[in-house]
């Protein structure tokens, strides 16, 4: 049982801990016994660790408070997969964080165009072809035709190719879509500019990367309003 407890409280460690990068100076510190040395070399088992796996900032304050409550048995383990989550949306993050910042960069630039419509909500729209009729609200099915790709010019879907228009409830899609499509009548065409925010998140699908801008050409055919 020992043995597990400690396996356990070392992958907690390695969760919490920071970098040993911090470049600071720990000469100083004061090892009067075998309790301190063994605190000190388990911190930086521990900060290895964490530095192994990415982690580089945390709150001292609250790895402290929870290495005492686990210490004196007040508090419960988290379920191994609400770490493995942590550490999965911590790796990304740091993975992906000069692709994020392209990506804010392209739309900070894309909104200085006159052509772009920029929203409170950060989405961003131009308009191809303006339609006629009234538009649809989130209650309501739409029949479109689209392609969507990435700044970077990859296509990950295409409508045309499947040789049919998507139909979908408005409710039921990303965020972009959903404001997006409230804006066109039918018969209209726009491109939208979504951000990862409104689109897959930080966290992507299958065939997007984490932290996307989301671009699409929709043509809008039909509104089946209240379906």
């Amino acid at each position: 049982m020992r043995t597990f407890a400690f396996s356990i409280l070392v992958i907690t460690g390695t969760i919490l801990f920071t970098s040993c990068n911090r470049k600071k100076d720990y000469s100083d510190v004061k090892l009067k016994n075998e309790l301190d040395t063994a605190s000190y070399y388990l911190g930086i088992f521990w900060g290895k660790n964490a530095q192994s796996g990415g982690l580089d900032e945390l709150n001292y304050e609250a790895l402290n408070k929870g290495l005492q409550a686990a210490l004196e048995k007040d508090s419960t383990i988290p379920p191994s997969y609400v770490m493995q989550n942590y550490l999965q949306h911590f790796s990304v993050k740091r993975m992906f964080k000069d692709y994020k910042a392209e990506n804010e960069k392209f739309l900070e630039e894309n909104a200085k165009k006159d052509s772009v419509q920029t929203l409170p909500s950060g989405l961003q729209y131009a308009v191809i072809t303006e339609g006629t009729g009234p538009k649809p609200t989130a209650n309501d099915t739409v029949a479109v035709n689209y392609i969507g790709t990435t700044i970077d010019g990859i296509e990950f879907d295409n409508s045309y190719k499947r040789g049919k228009p998507a139909v979908f409830h408005l409710s039921g899609v990303i965020k972009g879509w959903t404001e997006g499509l409230q804006l066109m009548n039918p018969g209209s065409k726009y491109r939208l500019y979504i951000p990862y925010q409104m689109g897959y998140g930080e966290m992507g699908s299958q065939r997007i990367k984490p932290y996307s801008t989301l671009i699409f050409e929709i043509e809008l055919l039909e509104v089946r309003f209240g379906n």
